[in-house]
């Protein structure tokens, strides 16, 4: 199958391309003037997309992709106002330039990644923030491309994320952190309940959605949304204290030494619908101890 991937630098975007690549598929890669091309994998191919939507779509027509995966987005928990232009440019310019250059090249299907925090306290729409929002803001946007076009459209929606090689600021890359210094973390009270889940189950889910798209020629799951989910959210003090065991390491954690955040989310979103035919993998003890190693 020949794939687009955006996002191929990011945690998820790496393990994806990665999988594929062991599948033999014939896998290219989207990215910006700016990225260092020396992290990516030296079997992708690479378009740099530099604005210019009508070369884009060129480059598409030429390839003939059978699908598009966009993973790439900027996130920041809390924005600052000289945020808001790239902010803009990552979560709705590139996903609208790529779907515009999809619908005019016969690509058969597109999948957009998507977030729990466009759900604040379980709502049909409520942003957690502003990264949030302009999530929504491009599936506003492909909303007239899933009625005018023929490409068949889903959007994964994924919270939180871990595995091994991962780079980001996340709770357990915090976690094991402080347990190989022994400094000490403030954190907010930790009762926040969080739906975290393992790189490879995560995977598993694009795979599984690419596998049904690719089947899907009746485009009877074209607008709709599914997610990757754990099913089994626990607290952000549980989830230390699963640390500590699998780890048999005492974590030096100051509950409460913070506030939490504006708008923090202390139930995930829970009314997704998960992609027929996935389930999760191993369990959250095992996924720590595979990560930790």
């Amino acid at each position: 199958m020949k794939i687009l991937i955006s996002g191929s630098t990011g945690f998820i975007g790496k393990h994806l391309t990665e999988k594929l690549l062991e599948k033999n598929d014939d896998v290219c890669v989207v990215i910006r003037p700016s990225t260092d091309k020396n992290s990516l994998n030296k079997k992708v191919r690479v378009y740099v997309f530099d604005n210019n939507v009508n070369e884009l779509i060129s480059y598409l027509k030429k390839e003939q992709f059978d699908g598009v995966i966009h993973l790439a987005s900027l996130f920041l928990a809390q924005h600052k106002t000289e945020d808001i232009p790239e902010l803009i440019n990552s979560n709705v310019l590139l996903g609208t330039a790529l779907l515009e250059a999809a619908s005019k090249s016969n690509v058969t299907w597109f999948i957009n990644t998507g977030t729990f925090w466009q759900h604040y306290k379980n709502k049909k729409y409520s942003p957690v923030n502003l990264y949030a929002a302009t999530k929504q803001a491009f599936e506003s946007i492909a909303q007239y491309y899933i009625e005018t076009s023929s490409i068949n459209f889903v959007t994964i929606k994924l919270s939180d994320t871990f595995g091994p090689l991962d780079t980001r600021q996340k709770i357990l890359n915090l976690l094991l952190k402080i347990s190989k210094t022994g400094e000490k973390l403030d954190m907010s009270p930790g009762n926040q309940l969080i739906d975290i889940s393992y790189i490879d189950s995560v995977i598993d889910g694009y795979l599984r959605m690419i596998d049904l798209l690719s089947k899907d020629a009746k485009r009877s799951m074209n607008g709709k949304s599914f997610v990757v989910s754990s099913g089994k959210p626990v607290s952000l003090r549980k989830l230390a204290a699963i640390f500590e065991k699998v780890s048999n390491k005492k974590l030096n954690i100051n509950w409460g030494g913070k506030e939490y955040r504006q708008r923090e989310v202390m139930v995930p979103w829970g009314k997704g619908v998960k992609i027929p035919g996935w389930k999760p993998g191993v369990s959250l003890e095992k996924a720590i101890r595979n990560t930790i190693k």
